[in-house]
């Protein structure tokens, strides 16, 4: 017997709960898609990504609505407010039906107790909206709807003008960016293609293969892509490829590679590698990096382990080229991950940039003399990016940083740095780094 359907703004409340409670919206949308009505799919998914987005301005303005602070188990209360609030604020909703199906999903919540209070709350908030976004009008926290930590960081870090910037980003929705497959057509042939299929796209600025779509679409819809001819990718994720210098006979390594976008496009850059390994420490993420290779035709060694303990998985056979697409706190693509919001603390980062440091140090062994080792973050905070290459350099002095000579980004000194763009690319940093000959080796 199939399980009953949610009603699609219970399952939105429960989503952002458990969001709040520490689990990850990534894992949780796709499992509440599957229990709501294929309909309503859309909805739960706008919803959800509304609400946390939005998240720490709505909480604000609940703490003035709701005067008794609701208890920890009835947490689905709150967060069913905060999406009826979300829908009033943001989306084209009758408010009377917002309202009443708010309401009514209190049933759904097996909380019946909480419809006035909800009912209530939605009401006032409609009466005093005005007057409550004035009192909040001076408070960044509320006019940027991140939190106060972030905030200070991204104004130490960059200039106010390039920190609004960032944050007027992450508040839009992404757009969907595809990577043309070299060996099936050009980009030109692709966007022909989408043009005959009405599918509306340009190319990218400083991608090759790079197309951004006027509007997100299934990409059942796109033109080949069960065969192969594209792949979802955000433009600064692509440009990884062109930065390792890929070339025949090389032997490389994708470390920390899932969802797989970039060890697919090494694969379709350069067809004649010697091998590509690519590892990554959860099974469940390399199933989906098979699962890709699979659809482009393409074949990897891939492999589970803790990259950084190489003793585990590493033959000893040293790389010409390693990506590091270092673990982050992925302020860099808040706009396609909201929960970003809310999930990352203060204290993650340190600690983040102690594994990013180890990862580096340790995946140092495995790069063979003259061989490039190209590190990568989708982070804006320094860090995690400058900081982090510039300890590293420290203590290694057989690594020099090898120039990346682009119009993306900025120059940092060592490397460069892109932030989100409206209708454009992720935030993601790059550093490039040589090994030399070790003079000290026996």
């Amino acid at each position: 017997m199939s399980k009953k359907r949610l009603n699609v703004r219970v399952a939105a409340a429960e989503v952002v709960a458990n969001v709040c409670r520490g689990q990850s919206l990534s894992t949780l949308l796709p499992a509440y898609s599957e229990r709501v009505e294929e309909k309503d799919r859309p909805l739960l998914k706008e919803i959800s990504f509304g609400c946390l987005r939005w998240y720490p301005q709505i909480s604000l303005l609940l703490k003035q609505l709701i005067k008794k602070p609701l208890r920890e188990k009835d947490l689905e209360i709150h967060t069913l407010i905060a999406c009826g609030i979300y829908q009033l604020m943001h989306m084209r909703i009758s408010d009377h039906a917002v309202v009443n199906e708010t309401v009514t999903a209190t049933k759904g919540l097996s909380r019946p107790w909480a419809k006035g209070l909800v009912n209530a709350v939605l009401r006032n908030f409609q009466r005093e909206m005005p007057r409550l976004m004035e009192s909040y009008a001076d408070q960044p926290v509320f006019r940027a709807a991140h939190p106060k930590w972030l905030l200070k960081k991204l104004e130490l870090a960059w200039s106010p003008a390039v920190a609004a910037d960032i944050v007027s980003a992450n508040n839009l929705r992404a757009p969907m960016t595809l990577r043309v497959n070299a060996r099936r057509n050009s980009r030109d042939e692709y966007l022909a293609k989408l043009q005959d299929a009405n599918i509306g796209a340009e190319k990218t600025p400083h991608s090759d293969v790079g197309i951004v779509l006027d509007e997100a679409i299934d990409v059942a819809k796109l033109p080949g892509f069960a065969q192969g001819d594209s792949s979802v990718q955000d433009e600064a994720a692509q440009l990884a490829c062109s930065l390792l210098e890929l070339s025949s006979g090389q032997v490389v390594l994708d470390a920390c590679c899932a969802p797989g976008g970039k060890t697919c496009h090494i694969l379709e850059s350069e067809l004649n590698l010697q091998s590509l390994v690519a590892v990554d420490s959860e099974p469940r993420r390399l199933n989906r990096v098979e699962e890709n290779l699979c659809r482009l035709n393409l074949q990897a060694n891939l492999v589970t382990a803790d990259v950084s303990a190489l003793d585990a998985w590493w033959d000893k056979t040293f790389f010409d080229r390693i990506l590091l697409d270092a673990p982050c706190s992925a302020t860099g693509v808040i706009r396609r991950h909201p929960d970003i919001k809310i999930l990352r603390k203060p204290a993650d980062i340190a600690k983040l940039a102690a594994i990013q440091l180890q990862l580096v140090n340790q995946l140092w062994h495995a790069l063979s003399e003259g061989g490039i080792l190209l590190y990568a973050t989708c982070s804006v905070l320094p860090d995690e990016n400058d900081q982090v290459i510039g300890q590293f350099l420290a203590t290694n002095a057989n690594a020099s940083v090898l120039n990346i000579d682009a119009d993306w980004g900025i120059k940092t000194d060592y490397g460069r740095q892109l932030f989100p763009k409206i209708n454009g690319n992720d935030g993601f940093y790059y550093s490039r780094l040589q090994k030399a000959a070790d003079n000290n080796s026996e």
